[in-house]
């Protein structure tokens, strides 16, 4: 596996991504990311052969922010589709603990912060842990507005869609099967959430009632969008028959 230098814009987010950075520690990644762009190819993000991201989509993001043209990746080619899925989820495992008092003792919390690393003995930072909660989402434009082809991949659908042109199928059935062939285009749900905060109302609306984005979480579960599993209907029943 060798390091490759890219156009940023021929890297795309994983849409499975299975971690997310939000508020501050995102805002410390970008600004380490400026401050120090030599690092990246130390940690280049890992890809797929389509470009997809295994490993370093918050990286791939931040860079974005940062207004990088170009990114550093690793082209994991010889690992199998299970290994992929593996490397993804391993790749977002945190190990180990850190010494606090150690580093308490030897850094000033303030450049460790600055850092990216998530300090107990800054103050009020440990009671932010407990008092936070889950509210709606916030879309706040964090970056450039990102172009609408970024927004999805549609590539395998097209190869479907070829396919099912060609083939020998009564017409019923080629209608149906392309129908069934757009189920397989693949959303940047990071991206298009960037491209909502820039859109205009109208255009917001239209996303919102598509469930691009979600803004009320009632209103979600009203159109279908989102489905309460049995435990929160039964509580929800209980609580309001």
């Amino acid at each position: 596996m060798k390091i490759e230098k890219v156009k940023i814009t021929e890297v795309k987010n994983n849409p499975n991504n299975p971690r997310v950075i939000k508020n501050d520690d995102y805002k410390k990644l970008v600004r380490s990311i400026k401050e120090a762009p030599w690092m990246l190819q130390l940690r280049s993000i890992v890809v797929n052969d389509d470009n997809i991201v295994l490993g370093g989509n918050q990286r791939l993001r931040a860079c974005r922010e940062a207004g990088l043209k170009e990114v550093y990746i690793i082209k994991a080619s010889s690992l199998s589709e299970k290994q992929q899925r593996e490397f993804i989820i391993k790749d977002n495992l945190s190990s180990g603990e850190w010494d606090w008092d150690a580093l308490a003792n030897e850094f000033d919390a303030e450049d460790l912060n600055r850092y990216g690393l998530n300090v107990p003995f800054e103050e009020g930072l440990m009671d932010e842990k407990y008092t936070s909660k889950v509210g709606s989402p916030v879309y706040e434009i964090k970056g450039v507005k990102p172009s609408l082809n970024n927004l999805f991949n549609i590539d395998k659908t097209k190869a479907l869609l070829s396919e099912i042109e060609q083939s020998d199928a009564p017409d019923d059935v080629k209608d149906f099967l392309t129908y069934a062939a757009y189920r397989h285009i693949v959303f940047d749900y990071q991206l298009i959430a960037e491209y909502y905060a820039h859109a205009d109302e109208a255009i917001q609306s239209l996303m919102e009632k598509s469930a691009l984005v979600v803004i009320d979480y009632n209103q979600a579960i009203e159109n279908g969008y989102v489905e309460l599993t049995k435990t929160l209907q039964d509580l929800y029943e209980e609580d309001y028959g």
